[in-house]
């Protein structure tokens, strides 16, 4: 899938704070908006249009093992069994189906791509090739505060809560060697049992997709942005760890991932007065001027990553069969 899925984006990860009973379907509206930092972002922007700039409002629906989400444009339906997805284009009356195995194939392909592009811009080619070098260690700061803040959200009362994850070389601090901060602000409301049945779906798809429960952004987003920032995985490894602790569902979360540069790479930066010659495999003027007008790694501060917004606005917990199939008069392409 060359298209940005940003219409297809689920459910934080922070979701799985909901526990008690799973329902049999689940139907709901919410808002979801992505934006993805550095060259990343600019390329981000140019190609997903108008919903890369201002977020998608879509309906997803849960019944079985069929996921079927639909904004005004565009849709997509998951099927577990089947090992399918159907992306669906509302206006013209057609769609796609890619299997399983053929998306496995592309975010293979994409973390591969990413993971070259990121050796060749950070100069560390030659140095990931010694067999004899140290595997460096990381250590994980954690911190979980309540504001004391509170506001209704899709009819229920929410209070605010804000998680911090430090992802550093062991031994060091986040100022000496740099590192991965991800902070998530959340409105968590009360537990609500229906919506469990969108997380659970949601984890099911991605252990049977890759292996791992790591949702929030497109297959090949994540697979782009974890080989450019490996030290994402253990982040969102202690996440999925500490979000049960809570208690509550989440009907608003916005999830930020930052990344800190080290003094020595913030030095270099601050005196490189050099222009790349290729940003994200883009050449020529778009990537000079990329390169210019992204100064939050010149600065020597903090570099955003994406940052993920997500707020439910209705909840239904009756489905008709049509929620979760193809529309009557779709075509295959």
């Amino acid at each position: 899938m060359r298209r940005l899925l940003i219409s297809c984006v689920v459910a934080l990860p922070l979701v799985a704070l909901t526990s008690g009973p799973a329902w049999a379907e689940v139907k709901t509206r919410e808002k979801t908006h992505v934006s993805m930092g550095g060259a990343m972002g600019k390329v981000f922007n140019i190609f997903g249009g108008k919903a890369a700039k201002e977020g998608v409002v879509a309906t997803t629906a849960v019944k079985g093992n069929r996921k079927a989400t639909m904004n005004d444009t565009t849709g997509q339906i998951i099927d577990l069994t089947e090992e399918k997805i159907y992306n669906l284009d509302l206006k013209k009356k057609t769609y796609e189906v890619t299997t399983f195995e053929e998306l496995r194939q592309k975010m293979r392909e994409a973390r591969e791509r990413a993971q070259k592009n990121a050796s060749e811009q950070q100069g560390k080619e030659e140095k990931q090739q010694k067999p004899d070098q140290p595997q460096k260690e990381y250590e994980i700061d954690f911190n979980v505060k309540e504001t004391g803040q509170k506001k209704p959200l899709a009819g229920y009362d929410t209070r605010e809560v804000v998680m911090t994850i430090t992802v550093r070389e062991k031994g060091k601090t986040l100022e000496e060697a740099g590192g991965i901060v991800m902070t998530t602000d959340s409105w968590i409301g009360p537990q609500i049992a229906a919506l469990k049945e969108l997380t659970d779906f949601d984890m099911k798809y991605w252990k049977q997709l890759q292996g791992s429960e790591v949702a929030g952004i497109s297959a090949e987003q994540m697979a782009a942005v974890m080989a450019m920032y490996p030290m994402m995985k253990p982040a969102m490894d202690r996440m999925q760890k500490e979000a049960p602790k809570l208690q509550g569902t989440p009907l608003a979360s916005t999830m930020t991932f930052e990344g800190v540069p080290s003094k020595e790479a913030a030095a270099q930066q601050q005196t490189s007065s050099e222009s790349p010659k290729s940003v994200g495999g883009l050449g020529g003027l778009i990537a000079r001027k990329m390169a210019k007008k992204d100064d939050s790694a010149a600065s020597g501060g903090r570099a955003s990553i994406f940052t993920a917004e997500h707020e439910v606005q209705e909840i239904q917990t009756s489905l008709l069969a049509e929620d979760v199939a193809i529309p009557a008069g779709f075509k295959q392409k």
